[in-house]
């Protein structure tokens, strides 16, 4: 088999690239935080894939559906655009927690299927969020892991998964990946 080549910056969606609306069903909920379409644009003009991973529970709880959803991230893509930023895949749980299924954060197979997916060197990769679900799952998928702090949902977080890196957002989660990965 090959050996995967490409590096990639996974990233969660609320309280890292978006203001943590709780169970944010609609595009106009939806707003980029300050300097994340720079970091994202960072990011690809230094050749990483950036790709989205993120648990959706409210399209299993009933708050909104999978088309409002796309709705959402279709709004994302087109707010980052808007700099020439891009990310490359976007990849989501649906499920309700109570269902247990395989793919909800920290479980690493959403990072895993993108890898797959997209010919990504888990190891040389990086995965990026607020929270220590995310720390979690990055390590468990082999990820080396930055948390931002740009929510309230990492007070417990060095307790539980020590990140590699903690740092204030993601343009400087972005520089640190940069210079970290030359």
């Amino acid at each position: 088999m090959a050996k995967a080549r490409n590096k990639a910056v996974f990233l969660d969606r609320d309280g890292t690239i978006s203001r943590d609306v709780p169970y944010c069903s609609r595009p106009e909920d939806f707003e980029l935080l300050p300097m994340v379409a720079e970091a994202i644009k960072l990011l690809n003009d230094h050749g990483l894939k950036v790709i989205v991973v993120t648990n959706q529970s409210g399209v299993g709880r009933g708050y909104f559906t999978e088309d409002m959803l796309a709705q959402i991230h279709q709004k994302m893509v087109d707010e980052l655009a808007k700099t020439g930023a891009f990310v490359d895949a976007i990849y989501y749980c649906p499920h309700h927690p109570d269902e247990n299924c395989e793919c909800r954060k920290p479980k690493p197979k959403m990072i895993l299927q993108a890898a797959r997916d997209l010919d990504i060197n888990i190891r040389r990769s990086y995965f990026v969020g607020d929270s220590d679900l995310d720390i979690e799952a990055g390590k468990r998928a082999g990820c080396r892991t930055v948390l931002v702090k740009t929510s309230n949902g990492n007070a417990s977080i060095l307790e539980q998964h020590l990140p590699d890196v903690v740092v204030v957002n993601l343009f400087e989660a972005a520089t640190w990946i940069i210079a970290s990965s030359a």
